[in-house]
């Protein structure tokens, strides 16, 4: 197994120049060489950014709802009471409660994408912060997580809602649908993201903001993209 994977990877590494920074469109037209996997394979992106998010003014963390989706069914939990429990429930949440809810995150059963929530609810999440915020579901008023139109926030959740936020070395890691989107709607959601990126960028970052950016699918090698054009995308 290890020799067959090992000729599968020196093969699509054959399709990839790993001295170019291609542009975004020649980049997302690669990526349809370097399909090898059984299942519909996501389009991954990595952005490094020049910020310390050490220094809260410049933490770079937000959402943006892609045009044509992620491609994924997303889970929502969401916490709410009476007639806001109620509008998540007919805007399509997946879960809708409180202590019991509760209950079930601090047993380790979490069947669920994304968390949404009421203001009046986050000092009942308090109780789970910390099993929450490793793993990146904690509702956050950044991402609209927080808020009090639970129903939009359960519908853009549903169409393809990305959260995203640097990691402690200035990574942003995030997928933007599948292969089998094409060409052209891969595209689209990749300027959504990076836009909304570029729209964050804190007054604190000096110098260039984006320093490296790459496009992948999930089983293959990633594709250098010219930082200068995703700069450029506003």
């Amino acid at each position: 197994m290890a020799t067959k994977t090992t000729k599968r990877r020196t093969a699509l590494l054959q399709k990839v120049d790993t001295t170019k920074r291609y542009n975004v469109t020649e980049a997302i037209a690669t990526l349809k060489d370097l399909k090898t996997a059984k299942f519909d394979e996501t389009v991954e992106v990595a952005l490094n950014l020049n910020v310390d998010p050490r220094h809260a003014d410049q933490m770079v963390r937000g959402s943006v709802v892609l045009p044509h989706g992620t491609g994924k069914t997303v889970r929502v939990a969401v916490f709410a009471k009476d007639l806001k429990a109620d509008e998540a429930k007919a805007a399509g949440a997946d879960i809708v409660a409180t202590d019991e809810l509760i209950e079930m995150i601090q047993a380790g059963n979490l069947p669920f994408d994304t968390v949404i929530s009421t203001p009046d609810m986050m000092g009942v999440l308090g109780k789970v912060a910390r099993i929450l915020g490793p793993k990146g579901l904690m509702p956050n008023p950044k991402t609209g997580t927080v808020t009090m139109d639970v129903a939009k926030a359960v519908r853009d959740a549903k169409a393809g809602k990305v959260n995203f936020r640097v990691d402690k070395k200035g990574n942003i890691h995030a997928g933007i649908g599948k292969v089998s989107f094409g060409e052209e709607k891969i595209k689209e959601n990749f300027v959504a993201l990076v836009q909304m990126v570029n729209k964050l960028k804190p007054a604190a970052s000096k110098g260039r903001y984006v320093t490296n950016v790459a496009l992948s699918l999930t089983m293959s090698p990633s594709l250098k993209v010219d930082t200068q054009e995703v700069m450029e995308m506003r």
